[in-house]
Parts: structure tokens; sequence; C-alpha cells
């Protein structure tokens, strides 16, 4: 037998290319193996080992997944709340919401503040919180809402939203009216009862222009806010499984 590329099945069922070496001796007619030197064995087991370390990290995967979607944990839960007089923050929630429906598998509560429950605070995994600017803040019955966190549905001190995912977004009538505050002063609320706070949209989150030359909420910032949904959604995801990179 010559010294040209050969074929040897291995323990796993599949064939494996060899390549020529000169240290390669006579294979043995009566097995069809070949015998290599400790150089090229040394080499043939490495490549076995990293195969199988492959094989063992794609299974792992796959078995995470399979299990992921049998025990129905996929479904992630989203809550969206907020305050509008106008309607205008509502449309940018309805937006939100519609953001967070892009992702696969997730369940979307939207809710006035006032209408929030313990239930619905504690069984969701996310919370998006969105409030009209008053006076660079945030609405009076928004800063209710987080208030009631501790003083009505028992928040604090066993911090019951620790590890939730967190987000804002706001509207205004001016363009530099204090959106970013409102929104700062929305995840200040949240990083202080220990939540996973991100943005999306804009920096600190959503926000649109209501007045001047951008009356009511435009196409470019309902997108704004649909990103917002989407990347709480999929952060949330990763969260729950456990693997957040």
């Amino acid at each position: 037998m010559g010294l040209g590329k050969s074929l040897r099945a291995s323990s796993l069922g599949r064939v494996i290319l060899c390549a020529p070496s000169l240290s390669v001796q006579r294979s043995v007619e009566k097995t069809g193996l070949f015998f290599f030197s400790e150089e090229q064995r040394g080499k043939d087991l490495m490549n076995k080992a990293t195969a199988m370390i492959l094989l063992t990290v794609a299974w792992g995967t796959w078995l995470s997944e399979a299990l992921w979607a049998a025990t129905g944990s996929s479904g992630v839960r989203v809550l969206i709340t907020y305050y509008s007089m106008t309607g205008h923050t509502k449309k940018m929630a309805e937006g939100v919401a519609q953001g967070v429906r892009d992702i696969e598998g997730t369940r979307v509560t939207v809710k006035r503040v006032e209408r929030v429950t313990g239930e619905d605070l504690f069984s969701a995994d996310a919370v998006i919180v969105g409030s009209p600017v008053y006076w660079s803040n945030m609405a009076g019955p928004v800063k209710t809402f987080f208030d009631d966190w501790q003083l009505k549905f028992g928040v604090y001190p066993e911090f019951k939203m620790r590890d939730k995912v967190g987000a804002a977004f706001t509207t205004g009538g001016q363009v530099s009216g204090g959106k970013e505050v409102t929104m700062l002063t929305i995840l200040a609320a949240m990083l202080g009862n220990q939540m996973i706070v991100v943005s999306g949209g804009g920096a600190f989150g959503a926000s649109a222009t209501t007045e001047g030359d951008s009356p009511g909420i435009n196409s470019t910032e309902l997108a704004r806010a649909r990103e917002l949904g989407k990347r709480v959604a999929e952060v949330t995801r990763m969260v729950r499984r456990g693997h957040l990179q």
C-alpha cells in the first residue's frame, strides 16, 4: 500500500483522512489499521479530543435550548407601564410593546401606572416605565408608582425586584425640556432596587418631542420606542437563560 492519503475508520464510525508521513509504517493487511509514530499518534489523539470537546459543547447547547422550550421557560414576561394625559406617552408605550412582541416567545402587559398590581410587578421579568416630562422630572403618578413599590407592594427590604430588567421612555414638548433627566430619574429608582437597567432607542431610552416643529409622535420616534422594546426583550431573555454576554 502506498504512502498516499489513506482512509482509516475511527471508533465513532466516521472516516478520517490521514495525511502522509515519512514515519508511517507498513499497514497490517489483516486488520486494515495503520501504525503511526508517537508524534502522529499524539496529533491524532489531539484531533479526536478537540472533536469530542466541540461535540460536547454543541450537544450541551442543543440540550439547553430543548429543555428551555420543553419547560415553557421561553415566555419572557414584560410589563410596560406609563402615565399619559394627552395620549402621547400611551402611543410610545404601544410602540415599545410592538418591539417586545418582535421577539419570539414574549408576553406583554401594558397598563397605566395607576392600575398596576403587585402581581403584575412581581410576575414580570422586565419592567419598562414611561412618563411625560413634568418640570424636568417624572410625572407625579409615576413617582407615586415607584413609592408604592415599598409602601403598597412591599418590595423593600427584601429587594423583590432584584435582577429584573428595567428601562425607561418619555415624551416632552421641547427638544431640550428635560427628557433625559426624566429617564434618568426612572432608571435611578430601578437601580435603587438592584434591577438591571438597559437602554435602547437612545442613550438612556426612547423619547419623543411632541410640540413645535414635531407635534405628536412621528414614525421615527415610534421606531425608537420599538427598538427599546426589542432590546429589553432580548436582554431579558439572555438574563433568564443565565448566559448574559
